[in-house]
């Protein structure tokens, strides 16, 4: 049996006066060593707003105590919906629905029923902004930073904390259905970072619903499958990815299995239909079993439509638009609104929050197959702008959040790793001896807008830093041998398309943000980045099929993985 022992981590490191503070000048004083570490910036922060926070986080631990008391002790249930690549306006606000030619009916109604984030940061891609919020840390810091399309023998570490082990401790059932992309071995699979029963794919849509015959057929991929051509000159039959894992489930403390497919067998459109659509089941199921026991639980789904390639796979276009995505979305948010009415039907609407938000914006390279577009931020998945990186979010807790707000603080993905914990009566339980880039929101959860506890996000491209973003204005660096005064600065009030740099800012804010910077490295050096974790790809799962085994031995012949 394959377990790993998972628990908090020993507390290496005390704060004594941050040293970055002999740097800026900004800080003195010492910070106890039981105290979570943030980034460098959220110092400048405290040591001017730390007063009233405190008297905040005051009111807000009687709130959430009268809450338990009300909910027999118990903390809220969390049901996180994470989807993919949606950029902003996408979901939430019926008059760009229209504009977009898109229906999203369900979900606007859950956003007239919540708080709306509308400055909410993510990674500027899927495994970064997964591993953001499950760690609540940068994914530069554990070596998690690029998207892995293929086999790579690489996933989240043992070593690091996640969000679903952190309300473990403070008496969560845990639950992971749909989307990880973490990584493809045994220490990075949910059931093995918190979560007591996980039901989800290996890989993202690239391998699930790109390397099909049907996207084949219809040019959405080209070359991969071997009805694409016929090369009479090609020797290397391992060239073409081949032998994958696709769906798999796993229990705490146990091995893997894959599921719903066999040995021999080809992966085609209908087994990524029929997985989504069990996704989808799975969860309301889980939501069943899960409200009937006295533990609260977190529900953790995140589906892998709207990305959906091939047009074959729709008997009929419902919406004007006539996207593949765009459609795929009408359907998400059909299942979104079962989702919702049966937390309703359960009785659940009052102790539990829910929050909706994309992980990153639109998958832009494949538009005219989607149909997509840009809509208010420049950019898409993968760059840095805004449109890569500013999605819609929304919170709703019935009696505790007030339904039909906006929020425009600034907040971050990372930041739902620190209030889910704070919400669950959980931060104890946060590792000490890092730093944790989220920062507890939970006053803006719970009191609205103007609560914020952050001005600022640092935007990486893999491990390069690339943007920061203070205030309403936004640095993009250099590229990597281009000499520092061609950094631009923008508005992003005047200009959200990040279209004319304005040097009548450059002119006062180079010199903050490159303060910004210094303290941000320092901080870094401080507390190092975290290997990321390396293994044989598919460890871990007890019933691998031939074609998989073969795979995995050609990866392992070159590899240094071992």
């Amino acid at each position: 049996m394959f377990q790993l022992k998972r628990g908090r981590k020993p507390q290496l490191l005390t704060r004594s006066a941050l040293a970055i503070s002999l740097a800026c000048g900004a800080f003195t004083g010492s910070a106890m060593a039981d105290e979570i570490v943030h980034d460098a910036e959220y110092y400048i922060l405290e040591a001017q707003h730390g007063k009233k926070w405190a008297a905040d986080d005051k009111k807000m631990d009687a709130k959430l105590a009268e809450f338990r008391k009300k909910n027999n002790g118990k903390s809220p249930n969390i049901l996180y919906v994470l989807v993919d690549d949606l950029s902003f306006g996408e979901m939430g606000i019926p008059e760009l629905n229209y504009i977009r030619g898109s229906k999203t009916p369900n979900i606007n109604k859950f956003a007239d029923e919540s708080l709306s984030f509308m400055r909410m940061y993510t990674e500027p891609s899927c495994t970064p902004s997964r591993v953001a919020m499950m760690t609540g840390r940068h994914p530069v810091r554990n070596g998690l930073g690029e998207v892995k399309a293929t086999v790579a023998g690489e996933a989240l570490a043992a070593s690091e904390v996640t969000i679903a082990e952190v309300l473990s401790e403070a008496g969560y059932n845990t639950v992971h259905i749909g989307k990880w992309h973490m990584g493809d071995i045994a220490e990075g699979y949910p059931h093995n970072q918190g979560f007591d029963y996980a039901s989800f794919p290996i890989h993202q849509q690239v391998l699930l619903g790109f390397m099909t015959p049907e996207a084949d057929q219809s040019h959405a991929m080209q070359g991969w499958h071997a009805d694409s051509g016929n090369d009479q000159f090609a020797l290397d039959d391992q060239f073409k990815p081949g032998g994958l894992v696709y769906g798999i489930e796993g229990r705490k403390g146990e091995m893997a299995r894959e599921v719903d497919f066999t040995a021999g067998e080809e992966w085609t459109q209908k087994h990524y239909d029929a997985m989504n659509e069990k996704y989808q089941r799975q969860t309301i199921e889980q939501l069943q079993r899960l409200a009937k026991d006295d533990k609260p639980f977190f529900l953790q789904y995140w589906p892998m439509i709207p990305l959906d390639f091939d047009r074959s796979s729709f008997d009929s276009f419902e919406t004007s638009n006539g996207g593949t995505g765009v459609e795929s979305l009408r359907i998400l948010d059909g299942w979104f609104g079962e989702i919702m009415a049966e937390v309703n039907r359960l009785g659940l609407a009052e102790n539990t929050l829910v929050v909706l938000m994309a992980d990153n914006g639109r998958f832009r390279q494949f538009d005219n197959i989607l149909g997509f577009s840009q809509m208010i931020y420049r950019g898409g998945k993968v760059d840095t702008s805004e449109g890569a990186v500013r999605v819609n979010a929304f919170a709703r807790w019935p009696g505790m959040i007030e339904a039909d707000k906006l929020a425009g603080d600034m907040i971050h993905i990372t930041d739902l790793y620190t209030t889910f914990a704070n919400i669950g009566n959980a931060t104890k339980y946060i590792p000490t001896d890092r730093v944790i880039d989220g920062l507890d929101q939970t006053t803006l959860f719970l009191d609205g807008e103007g609560n914020g506890r952050r001005d600022y996000a640092f935007i990486y491209s893999g491990n390069t830093l690339r943007s920061i973003v203070k205030q309403k204005y936004k640095l993009e660096l250099p590229a990597p041998g281009q000499p520092g005064v061609s950094a631009k600065i923008y508005d992003l009030q005047r200009d959200p398309g990040e279209e004319s740099p304005m040097t009548e800012i450059a002119l006062w804010a180079s010199a903050s943000y490159q303060d910004m910077t210094q303290r941000h490295l320092m901080q870094m050096k401080k507390y190092p980045n975290a290997p990321v974790g390396k293994d044989r790809p598919y460890s871990g799962i007890e019933n691998l099929r031939p074609e998989s085994k073969k795979m995995v031995e050609a990866f392992m012949s070159w590899s240094e993985q071992e």
